[in-house]
This record gives structure tokens, C-alpha cells and sequence, in this order.
């Protein structure tokens, strides 16, 4: 007998007599066999048709819940860039390469963070990469020292306390 389970070409499905009962579902294009191997008793393989058996596709039995961001916060998006624009002057302002343009390097930065927050972020789960390279990119073309170290030090920054501002700033508007 062929004990090929996985197999959609089933040849022998009538199975011997054997001690133990472990029960099969084997799939042929057409019909679905049910088949019990090692049984006491000898029991042949009933083909069930399609058309009384109905499957449903897996994507069916399983259902997916969506999870919708809520969008920016106006004021959350204001309050976020005043401390942004601060912490980031503080981290960069240890950077002499900068010098001078400190000012210019900062206000970039934050202009680029602002117009995300306003438009983009909706809270923890939708902190982006985008706005980070935006202002590296940005720190370049206007020739500004430091691009690098901004970017990355606005980065640390936003995946240290945005989320965690977020979420303070959501639970004291409910009380």
C-alpha cells in the first residue's frame, strides 16, 4: 500500500489491518478522502464529494483586525518641534564642526520635523525614517556642516520621546 499522505495521486486506498488509529485527510484535486490508517479493523476510504463538503479558504476562518492611526495633533505637532528644536540644540551645540551655522542647522532640522508631525505622525507605530534622510539630504544641499550628526542625533532623539511625549500628551487630554 502507498502511505504517501502528502502525495495528490493516492494510488491504494483501501489499507490494511494494523493496531493503531491515526486518521488522514489526503486531498486530490477532485475529491477529499478521509483515510484512517493502522485501525484495528479494516476500513476503506470514502471519497466525500466537493459539492457536500464545503472548504473555506483559510483566509476566511482567520479574521484581521486593522488598526487605524489617528491622525496628527495640531498642538501635540507644536509643542513636539519646541522641544525638539531645544534638545536638538543642546546635543548639537557640543559639535564644532558646526560652529556658526548652529542656527541654520537646527532650524532645518526642525522645520523638516514639524512638517511631519503636522502631517504624517499619528502616535506610536507611525515614526518614519523619511523625515530623518529629508534632513540630511536638506543639511546637504544648503552645504551646512554637520548633515550627518544632525540627522542622526534628530533621530535618537525622536526614537528616545516622541512616542513616550505621544502617549503622556494623550493621557492628560483625557483627563
Amino acid at each position: 500500500m502507498n502511505m504517501n499522505i502528502f502525495s495528490s495521486n493516492l494510488v491504494n486506498t483501501t489499507p490494511t489491518t494494523t493496531t493503531t488509529t491515526t486518521s488522514t485527510l489526503v486531498h486530490r484535486p477532485s475529491t477529499l478522502f478521509i483515510q484512517c490508517f493502522h485501525s484495528p479493523k479494516p476500513i476503506s476510504a470514502k471519497p466525500i464529494s466537493s459539492k457536500t463538503l464545503s472548504l473555506k479558504p483559510l483566509k476566511a476562518l482567520t479574521k484581521t483586525n486593522k488598526y487605524i492611526y489617528p491622525d496628527p495633533i495640531p498642538e501635540f505637532a507644536e509643542a513636539e518641534t519646541l522641544k525638539f528644536r531645544k534638545e536638538l540644540l543642546k546635543k548639537l551645540l557640543m559639535n564644532k564642526e558646526i560652529g556658526g551655522d548652529l542656527d541654520n542647522v537646527v532650524n532645518v532640522c526642525a522645520e523638516i520635523f514639524s512638517d511631519f508631525l503636522h502631517k504624517e505622525y499619528g502616535g506610536p507605530g507611525t515614526l518614519l525614517v523619511e523625515p530623518f534622510t529629508d534632513m540630511l539630504v536638506a543639511l546637504k544641499e544648503k552645504k551646512l556642516p554637520g548633515a550627518p550628526e544632525a540627522a542622526r542625533a534628530a533621530l535618537l532623539w525622536a526614537q528616545n520621546y516622541l512616542d513616550k511625549d505621544w502617549d503622556t500628551w494623550i493621557s492628560q487630554a483625557r483627563k
